[in-house]
């Protein structure tokens, strides 16, 4: 949001030597108590003006006259981040029959005399009632909302104080909060890394000329339109978001590439020369596909289908790695989508992750090396996972001090514990869906990419009894879940961490029944939560 509002901001000042003072935004579906905070405190809006709140709100608004409120988005900030705010009456439409633009529901205005249809003193009769009805008072002439804005504060009046967000309750206008997941994961994933590859830029000097993070900064303002992130724009459309977005990627990681370069071979306080090393990204490991690790290293062979090799860090030190089989799934979507991004089925299949702990300076790197072990001896601090064995009725997975129990009947958890802190905790993780609504009305709308609105009936239970896999190792346990054809989970417990790490694979959802459906997954617990998660 900072971003998005900062390069509008740029281009407008380039453009037209202008500062924004008053917030347009009719559109998105509701707004937070953040937008109120940013607009008003970090970016001196004056006031903001929107339309989609909550059609209870709007009724009750309009009755008690709070339509127009001050907005506090900030506790901590409190009346130094505060905002003039405006809800439009009657959505982000005009006065019945004054809609000129995209309707044919009006009266135009015809003022000559001598046809039969003349009618401008009924016609500024309308626009007087109309005017009456939100203002009390008319005073016509072209304005804008600053104008607005201004005589607003010049009146001098007080106005109701509003604390809280402006989203939206129930089934109204919710489903836009986990439409197209993978969209909104790829922008804050590239946000981050829009922040990473920023600092770079600026640390080493910006160029005039060449790569620059200028185009993903672009393409990462517009997908904050309300018909983008939040997916309810037409496929077509996305596509052309996440193109622009990916365009703006491979630019950002050239300049990474160059900045590294630069930053490992320049002497202090110099300049930097030609390159000496060529950096290389793998921005397809969503899909587990890093060509640099697939290429043949000295001895002809490839890293990732050997498990005789040593890590050392940039100080020459050993460092403990696991090899850890790659499942089935992840290979599957690997070859499917790596085909489809390179029109060609990738040469070989990798046959193991490699997991090793890292350290990383802030803001900076480290660099690890990984080479074919010398010795047989030297090998050994690589040790490849072991596939458990359940024993009893439960199976205890977690090398370090937090551990999950997982019923060897059911699949399923049924406690966590931590030895370090004592926290003991039955716990119980199902998978279920809700049954979308479907034909619809305009008073209940089938669910859609704007609308979460299910059938009524209670979710379904995917399943109740799981196959499961575990993987052992010195660093990190692995459970493997199918919880169905389509859902698939790993569960991972590290060493050294206190939690757990959750992926999961979902989909294709099949819809061959012809019930759309929305998917969740359920954490029971028998703590005392107050439903606060």
């Amino acid at each position: 949001m900072i971003d998005q509002t900062t390069l509008g901001h740029g281009l407008i000042k380039s453009q037209f030597n202008k500062v924004p003072r008053v917030g347009w935004q009719i559109d998105p579906f509701g707004h937070s108590a953040v937008q109120a905070y940013l607009l008003g405190a970090e970016i001196g809006f004056d006031s903001m003006h929107f339309a989609r709140i909550d059609y209870q709100d709007r009724a009750n608004r309009k009755n008690d006259k709070s339509l127009e409120v001050i907005w506090r988005g900030s506790r901590t900030f409190g009346s130094s981040s505060q905002i003039f705010a405006n809800a439009f009456p009657v959505h982000y439409s005009p006065p019945e029959g004054f809609n000129f633009e995209v309707s044919n529901d009006f009266e135009p205005v015809q003022d000559n005399n001598l046809l039969y249809d003349y009618n401008v003193e009924k016609r500024v009769n309308d626009f007087i009632g109309a005017a009456m009805t939100q203002d009390g008072r008319v005073n016509a002439l072209y304005s804008t909302p600053s104008i607005y804005m201004d005589a607003k504060n010049a009146a001098n009046v007080s106005w109701p104080l509003k604390t809280d967000d402006y989203l939206p309750k129930d089934a109204y206008w919710t489903g836009f909060f986990t439409s197209r997941p993978a969209l909104k994961g790829y922008v804050r994933m590239l946000s981050g890394y829009h922040l990473a590859a920023r600092q770079l830029e600026f640390l080493v000097g910006r160029r005039s000329s060449g790569p620059s993070t200028y185009r993903l900064g672009d393409a990462l303002g517009l997908v904050q339109h309300h018909d983008a992130l939040t997916g309810t724009a037409k496929q077509h459309t996305t596509n052309d978001y996440e193109k622009r977005l990916a365009i703006g990627a491979s630019e950002a990681e050239a300049v990474v590439d160059n900045a590294l370069s630069c930053l490992v071979s320049k002497k202090p306080g110099g300049q930097c020369s030609l390159p000496v090393l060529n950096f290389n990204q793998c921005p397809l490991l969503n899909i587990s596909f890093c060509p640099a690790t697939e290429e043949d290293i000295p001895d002809g062979k490839s890293l990732v289908t050997d498990s005789n090799f040593v890590i050392r860090d940039s100080s020459g030190h050993t460092v403990e790695a696991q090899l850890i089989d790659l499942d089935n799934v992840t290979i599957n979507l690997r070859n499917f989508y790596v085909k489809a991004y390179l029109g060609l089925s990738p040469q070989q299949i990798p046959k193991y992750w490699i997991v090793f702990q890292v350290s990383l300076p802030p803001p900076g790197w480290n660099t690890y090396f990984i080479s074919k072990a010398a010795t047989e001896g030297e090998s050994k601090t690589s040790f490849l996972s072991t596939l458990g064995d359940p024993q009893n009725d439960t199976i205890e997975v977690g090398p370090g001090d937090l551990k999950m129990l997982f019923s060897s009947t059911s699949g399923q958890l049924v406690r966590m514990f931590n030895s370090k802190t004592g926290v003991d905790v039955p716990v119980q993780q199902s998978y279920l869906y809700y049954s979308s609504s479907i034909g619809g009305t305009d008073d209940s709308p089938a669910s859609n990419l704007y609308i979460f609105r299910p059938n009524g009936a209670h979710p379904t239970i995917v399943s109740r009894k799981v196959p499961l896999k575990v993987v052992r190792g010195p660093l990190v346990d692995e459970v493997h879940q199918q919880f169905s054809s389509w859902i698939y989970q790993v569960t991972r417990l590290h060493k050294d961490k206190e939690h757990a790490d959750v992926e999961f694979t979902i989909g294709p959802i099949p819809t061959d029944d012809g019930v759309g459906k929305e998917v969740i997954t359920q954490m029971t617990a028998n703590m005392a939560t107050e439903k606060t998660f």
